[in-house]
């Protein structure tokens, strides 16, 4: 049987990240990594190669704002928060993406 695929679809990682810093406050990356592959029921997995420049770009754009902080493992880690530019860019992403999933699920219907 051939390995299922359970990477993110290009340009939802942005969508993600967003939605996770706004339902879970402050967090560091692994934590945002471990939130959406829980919250997806292991159905979704970030690699970290994807996270960070992902998360830095994010940061470029003023979406998220970083600084240093201990973990809960007492290691030394960048915590993201969300900017309100970043709340108004979720917006944006979570209505590209309902109109997204509409079209496919039409025309899945459809055909």
């Amino acid at each position: 049987m051939p390995k299922q695929k359970n990477d993110i679809l290009q340009g939802t990682l942005g969508l993600l990240v967003l939605k996770t810093l706004e339902a879970q406050g402050k967090m560091h990356g692994y934590a945002i990594t471990a939130h959406i592959q829980q919250a997806s029921a292991e159905l979704l997995r970030v690699e970290e190669g994807s996270l960070y420049p992902a998360l830095h770009r994010m940061e470029q754009d003023g979406w998220v704002r970083a600084e240093w902080g201990t973990t809960e493992k007492n290691r030394q880690a960048r915590f993201y928060t969300l900017t309100a530019a970043g709340r108004k860019q979720l917006a944006r992403e979570q209505e590209s993406w309902a109109r997204l999933t509409e079209g496919v699920r039409r025309v899945l219907r459809y055909a």
